[in-house]
């Protein structure tokens, strides 16, 4: 069986991100990498597009592949605003849970199912809640999937989670090259924390700008 201890601990442990070479900042000191994981979903997506439209802010989606298969079209309005589709798993489920063999074909449905929506297929992904297994992270990798996690969140899936509180979080000792972990559906978190992300999301843009550059999708388009 795996080992999983140390993957899985990587998205809270810095020095075991180093050690197991997984990334948590962009090599980019022109930019932050925003990134919204769990949709999309038919309201919280929408808004959220809007505020990055409004602020000609660009973003990376780690989606989950049943919810692709639900609003095929919202999938394609993230590739056609400019915005990156990455993968989060076709269910998210915790990968502690689940064998190697489990998340191969988790993750072909979820591949499958973003193709098929966008036209476009993915070369990041992140597991659900930020946890690996040493298993999981070596079959991602064989893939030639880059797994990617972050370094800045604010925590918006909590119950008791406000606007303000997570733009504090999100954006405190925000450096260029950080990636920022938000939400925009409550799919898997509390009821309608989307909205709660939506209205931090302008402080959260504020907080880039003022670092002089731009907030953007991980993977550069070509």
């Amino acid at each position: 069986m795996s080992t999983w201890v140390g993957p899985a601990l990587a998205a809270h442990v810095p020095r075991l991100a180093v050690a197991y070479r997984l990334d948590r900042t962009l090599d980019a000191p022109d930019r932050v990498g925003l990134t919204f994981d769990d949709g999309p979903h038919a309201e919280g997506t929408p808004a959220v597009l809007a505020e990055l439209r409004r602020r000609g802010a660009t973003a990376t989606f780690f989606v989950v592949g049943e919810q692709v298969a639900r609003r095929p079209a919202l999938a394609r309005q993230i590739v056609d605003e400019g915005h990156e589709l990455a993968l989060h798993g076709y269910r998210h489920v915790l990968l502690l849970r689940r064998s190697v063999r489990e998340l191969a074909s988790d993750l072909d449905r979820s591949v499958a199912a973003i193709e098929d929506a966008a036209g476009v297929s993915p070369t990041l992904y992140r597991p659900p809640y930020g946890v690996f297994s040493s298993g999981a992270l070596a079959y991602v990798r064989a893939r030639g999937w880059r797994p990617l996690l972050w370094s800045r969140w604010g925590r918006d899936w909590e119950r008791w989670a406000t606007p303000t509180s997570i733009a504090r979080r999100a954006t405190g000792n925000l450096r260029p090259g950080d990636v920022v972990l938000l939400h925009d559906s409550d799919a898997y978190s509390s009821a309608d924390s989307w909205r709660k992300t939506t209205a931090a999301l302008p402080s959260v843009l504020d907080a880039v700008a003022a670092l002089g550059v731009t907030a953007s999708r991980v993977t550069h388009s070509t």
